[in-house]
């Protein structure tokens, strides 16, 4: 329950840089926006199912990299695409957008590809799935902090941005503790199979930001557009998969090194990415 709070504070930090204004230029320009979400909720995952159909891992494995396709954006994607000259207006609105569509979308996609993929549909046989509970779990550590944070920047702007670099400093050290966490109660699994894993996580990771980046020309976007819809298809948030990992699969401890594993990986590869294009600009 601890890292349920905790996740909601990060959510509540994150919606610190939110505004409604942000979801409302999601109708005003709507295809950056539509393509963000079929590159994010539809492809992404789908994605991830070929890729574990190929790859063939262990099943607690493909179900991490299930949930981590099924979560929203991460909580670093929007500084990412400032860094890389990406559309940043774009990236906010992603972000906005799809936080609050994955209480539908993540418990919707997690089932349904985990459900379609032979070895993870056995291993979900064995786990007692409430979905009411999972749907409750994202709305109310995800969604309401969320909504409390736009909120309270729209109310207190002056006091927001006062507390919102410290804040964003402490949600930094408690995604390590997450990751921290999920590594110390999984450590036998992680020096069993760490070669597997870190493989699984490059490749994933490595696909989902040129899937993004793809969508986004082949939608005739221009270069940052591309560039932002590439970090939020491959900067998942991790923290939201782990909470869920620790709150309905206890016992599937391949499914939190996934999670934790991208969770590093991710902000490796993002800045990276993000490095590089700064470097290239835009034309």
């Amino acid at each position: 329950m601890t890292l349920n709070f905790l996740l909601a504070f990060i959510m509540f930090g994150v919606a610190l840089d939110l505004r409604w204004q942000d979801i409302s230029r999601a109708f005003r320009n709507p295809k950056p926006t539509l393509l963000g979400l079929l590159s994010q909720f539809v492809l992404m995952p789908a994605l991830t199912f070929a890729v574990a159909y190929f790859w063939n891992p262990l099943p607690g494995l493909a179900l991490g990299m299930f949930l981590v396709a099924a979560c929203p954006g991460g909580t670093i994607s929007n500084f990412m695409s400032s860094v890389a000259k990406a559309d940043l207006g774009l990236s906010v609105t992603l972000t906005a957008v799809s936080t609050f569509l994955c209480l539908f979308f993540t418990p919707f996609n997690f089932e349904f590809w985990s459900g379609l993929y032979p070895h993870t549909s056995e291993l979900l046989k064995t786990v007692s799935l409430d979905a009411k509970e999972l749907f409750s779990t994202v709305f109310l550590f995800l969604i309401l902090p969320v909504f409390v944070g736009m909120f309270f920047r729209s109310r207190f702007p002056v006091r927001t941005n006062k507390i919102m670099k410290p804040i964003r400093w402490l949600s930094m050290v408690i995604f390590i503790a997450f990751v921290v966490v999920a590594f110390l109660k999984n450590k036998d699994n992680f020096l069993a199979h760490a070669h597997l894993v870190l493989a699984l996580v490059v490749v994933h990771n490595g696909l989902a930001l040129i899937l993004g980046y793809l969508v986004g020309k082949a939608g005739r976007l221009n270069e940052a557009a591309s560039r932002s819809l590439s970090i939020e298809t491959g900067i998942q948030n991790s923290g939201l998969g782990l909470v869920i990992c620790f709150n309905f699969f206890p016992e599937i401890g391949e499914m939190a090194l996934l999670c934790a594993s991208w969770g590093i990986w991710h902000i490796i590869s993002g800045l990276t990415l993000s490095t590089i294009w700064s470097r290239l600009g835009t034309d």
